[in-house]
């Protein structure tokens, strides 16, 4: 029984009687002891799952009914009611549930932005899928010479096309481009200066600082210039000041843009500036000697290597599809750059990968660091990579990469694959009192590349209700549908939706 309190108070005028229920510690404590007792023990629940058993394993499934056992006796304690046996062992199944690689891959990119870093960057063509399926498929010649039978070297045969696609002499593979800058200034600079514009101590994704990975490359920074005025006269003033000069470093500004007052120091102006000061410094036994051909003054001089990072890898001219000119390899290559680094994943159109191009022996000093064999790219890497540069080679890359086929995808054509869209959606947005519009718009490059930069787009504008809800639910489909919302509108663009109809039943299935 409860027991009940009364209390007595005095007021002004009357005595007032209060009653006050109190929960008695002892009470809760056993209304508790009895709720867990109607919950199954681990054998007993392990009886109703024995088929995922057979799946998983004795010791997974019996660790994911512990679990969900613990769970349910936490919440039984805090207030909560017994879960019945087959919530129990819905909760087991959940525990065990892990999603294939398949599963989390469809997904429908409905926001306009081709190279979503959030959404896996570049999407690979379809002969490089194949070439990562031919190697996973079956053993492949990795570091296997076919022709003498010895070991060969890994990636020799994707380094040679990047060759060709550049004009390097060289090429070199790692993981990631971020690698490859720390990989380039290790083997290069370590202990000595690079000097750097300060406008170009850039952050990007990650928080990837430009100043962090000279320190850990053992480099020395040396800033030059402002922000966003830096001319010829400080690289020379640099030169001329600084013994120890490891390098010069140029790094494309990659995810912002300075605009206005400002003035900077191409490529080929920078490999003047390295020769003639280098040609000041004659001293042909150091080891960036190098023949009378290949400096602009006469006489041996010590080579003040140039380093520049292009970041996107822009092969083709992005200048053609009325975007603004994205610095290209092959244009540092042809200007004297003794190394180029750029990423394989963004407006390449291949796979994670970080690229060094450039002279013999300085992108040979990068092979045989150490790091190199830390950063080294992976069997499929090479192999989605090769493919990607043969659609270079042959002239197809338009038509097969598909962030080039999405760049040069013309407003008209979204438009009208829009409007067929939203006729075979009517029913579902009758069903859902939604109406939609074709309106003007702009798709993004993304990843990092031509910030700032837009694509004239159409977009299909959902309207009515709850526009997060709405854009929860889609993203929360069985297959997901990321879109943007904009002056409440749910807005899809199909730029960057490979098939309408797989688009259309998962809107519809929402």
């Amino acid at each position: 029984m409860i027991p009940l309190i009364i209390r007595r108070a005095r007021c002004r005028q009357s005595t007032i009687i209060r009653a006050q229920i109190v929960k008695h510690p002892f009470i809760i404590v056993r209304m508790s002891i009895n709720q867990l007792r109607e919950l199954p023990s681990v054998h007993n629940l392990l009886l109703d799952v024995q088929d995922l058993v057979e799946v998983e394993g004795h010791a997974r499934v019996v660790e994911a009914v512990r679990q969900t056992l613990d769970m349910a006796r936490e919440a039984v304690r805090s207030g909560g009611s017994v879960p019945d046996r087959q919530d129990l062992i819905q909760a087991v199944r959940r525990q065990l549930y892990v999603p294939t690689v398949t599963e989390r891959s469809a997904l429908i990119n409905a926001t306009g932005v081709i190279i979503h870093t959030n959404l896996g960057r570049a999407v690979l063509s379809r002969a490089a899928q194949q070439a990562m399926l031919a190697v996973a498929s079956d053993y492949s010649p990795l570091e296997f010479d076919t022709d003498s039978g010895e070991r060969g070297r890994r990636g020799r045969e994707v380094e040679q096309l990047l060759c060709k696609v550049t004009g390097a002499e060289s090429a070199l593979v790692v993981n990631n481009c971020a690698a490859a800058t720390v990989l380039m200034l290790s083997a290069v600079a370590h202990g000595k200066a690079v000097v750097i514009s300060r406008g170009q101590l850039v952050e990007i994704g990650g928080g990837f600082r430009i100043p962090e990975i000279l320190l850990q490359s053992g480099a020395t920074l040396v800033e030059i210039g402002t922000t966003n005025r830096t001319r010829r006269g400080d690289y020379e003033q640099a030169l001329q000041q600084i013994d120890n000069i490891g390098a010069i470093l140029r790094v494309h500004s990659s995810n912002f843009r300075i605009v206005g007052f400002t003035e900077s120091v191409q490529i080929d102006e920078l490999v003047e500036v390295a020769s003639r000061a280098g040609s000041e410094r004659a001293n042909p036994e150091t080891e960036y000697a190098v023949p009378v051909s290949m400096s602009r003054s006469a006489g041996p001089f010590i080579r003040i290597p140039v380093l520049d990072d292009v970041g996107s890898g822009a092969l083709l001219d992005t200048a053609s599809f009325g975007l603004i000119h994205e610095p290209m390899p092959q244009e540092s290559v042809r200007a004297g750059a003794d190394i180029v680094t750029f990423s394989g994943d963004k407006l390449m159109g291949g796979p994670q990968a970080g690229l060094i191009v450039g002279r013999g022996d300085m992108v040979e000093r990068c092979r045989r660091h150490p790091l190199a064999r830390a950063f080294r790219a992976d069997k499929y890497t090479l192999a989605a990579l090769g493919a990607t540069a043969l659609h270079y080679l042959r002239g197809e890359a338009i038509r097969e990469i598909p962030v080039w086929r999405m760049i040069a995808l013309g407003q008209d054509d979204v438009r009208r694959r829009a409007q067929r869209c939203v006729e075979r959606l009517d029913p579902w947005l009758q069903a859902r009192s939604l109406r939609a519009t074709i309106v003007a718009g702009e798709s993004t490059v993304g990843g990092g590349s031509l910030p700032g930069e837009t694509l004239p787009t159409a977009l299909i504008a959902l309207q009515g209700g709850q526009p997060a809800e709405l854009a929860k639910q889609l993203r929360m489909a069985t297959t997901p549908v990321i879109t943007r919302i904009r002056d409440d509108q749910v807005l899809l663009d199909l730029r960057t939706v490979f098939d309408d109809d797989a688009l259309i039943a998962a809107v519809s299935a929402c």
